[in-house]
């Protein structure tokens, strides 16, 4: 096993928005094939609820397009500063996107249980986040993104998803074309670290420089 070859997977897999082909199809053993490696994420209780939704239909793809255009539009309405070109890029062209991946889980959390609540999200987002890894690893870029919850009815409706169903994560997925992907700007360990007792240090460590934030991209 080669940490290096792992280690540059981990570090060097971003959201990807610009820089893809639209044009080049996504064989569907390929998407199954990195579903089954993100189906040995860890999972609370061997429940295995995880479900994945994978759209390639133009029709389809138009109206989940739609509603994230909506959606975006509302979150772009309660932040500071204007969307990131990136952001836009996304919004405007997601129907071309040769596939998207709807990860969902079976069930509904409780909110009014905050241990339930964390073992449900936990039990699918390591799949989601699984499947980023190994479609990254294979040349396909994706977007990991939550805007379309905005309209999580609309989107159960227009896809058939029953009630009992949560939506969590969509991955607009596409070969990459060109692009560079790099590590991001993130604090150190040493920034976000404690030992024993929230706010301790590790005694031994020097001062951190620390690295700019980066911003969360919905």
């Amino acid at each position: 096993m080669s940490t290096q070859a792992i280690d540059e997977v981990l570090r060097t897999t971003r959201s990807v928005r610009r820089r893809l082909n639209f044009e080049r199809p996504i064989p569907p053993e390929l998407i199954e094939e990195c579903i089954e490696i993100a189906t040995q994420a860890p999972t609370g209780l061997h429940r295995e609820s995880w479900r994945f939704l994978v759209i390639t239909d133009p029709e389809q793809k138009a109206g989940v397009a739609r509603l994230y255009r909506r959606g975006f539009e509302a979150y772009a309405g309660r932040r500071e500063g204007a969307p990131s070109r990136a952001q836009q890029a996304l919004v405007s062209r997601l129907h071309e996107m040769p596939a998207l991946i709807l990860v969902c889980s079976e069930g509904r959390p409780d909110p009014g249980n905050n241990a339930m609540n964390v073992s449900f999200y936990a039990s699918v987002l390591p799949a989601a986040w699984s499947l980023m890894l190994a479609l990254r690893a294979r040349g396909v870029g994706a977007t990991w993104t939550t805007v379309l919850l905005v309209h999580e009815r609309e989107t159960a409706e227009l896809l058939g998803i029953p009630e009992d169903v949560t939506q969590t994560v969509l991955l607009p997925v596409a070969f990459t074309r060109d692009a560079v992907l790099k590590p991001a700007a993130r604090r150190g360990p040493r920034e976000v670290t404690f030992w024993n007792r929230w706010g301790e240090r590790r005694a031994d460590a020097p001062a951190s420089s620390g690295a700019g934030d980066q911003e969360p991209a919905p």
